[in-house]
């Protein structure tokens, strides 16, 4: 009877001493898709309803330049075919002249809307209130770290956990 309390008692000393060795902690990682984030956020904002109806009216003026080249290339073509190339080549000259404009000013206010969505994308309003909504979320969800869903190396969130920077340098004996 004294082995076998003995044993069990061992037993369970052993499963106490263990368990120390099991319970490590596990990394929780989180992902963020911050191009979603960005668009939720902006929906209904004013800049990006002025950034929609700028995006809308240039599109509308490339459609209207667009349409005035189809037409004078209908010309073109009623010209070639009825023999008068003087005109026909008039029109085509029309045409070198109007399709030039249009791939200027299409490059232009593509430039243009590109600037300010990137203004848009670097408001500090909007990464400040991100960046403590990530570190609310993580700290309450136990996450040790949240990473961005577009760019594989950007980390958006840790936790000082993680961080082994002061071990390293121990270890290296560089203290």
């Amino acid at each position: 009877m004294k082995n076998i309390k003995f044993v069990i008692l061992a037993l369970v000393f052993g499963v106490f001493c263990s368990s120390g060795a099991f319970s490590q902690q596990i990394t929780r990682f989180g992902v963020v898709d911050t191009a979603k984030v960005y668009n939720a956020y902006f929906r209904n904002s004013a800049p990006i309803r002025n950034y929609e109806k700028k995006k809308a009216e240039f599109q509308a003026e490339i459609n209207k330049r667009t349409d005035e080249l189809r037409s004078l290339q209908e010309k073109k073509l009623e010209y070639e075919n009825s023999g008068n190339d003087t005109m026909a080549l008039r029109t085509e000259a029309e045409i070198t002249k109007k399709k030039d404009y249009l791939t200027e000013y299409t490059n232009a206010k593509n430039v243009e809307l590109e600037s300010l969505q990137k203004s848009l994308k670097n408001s500090d309003e909007f990464y400040k209130k991100l960046y403590s909504t990530l570190s609310k979320i993580a700290e309450s969800g136990g996450y040790s770290m949240i990473l961005s869903l577009q760019d594989a190396n950007a980390i958006l969130w840790y936790s000082s956990s993680v961080d082994i920077t002061n071990q390293v340098i121990s270890e290296l004996g560089l203290n």
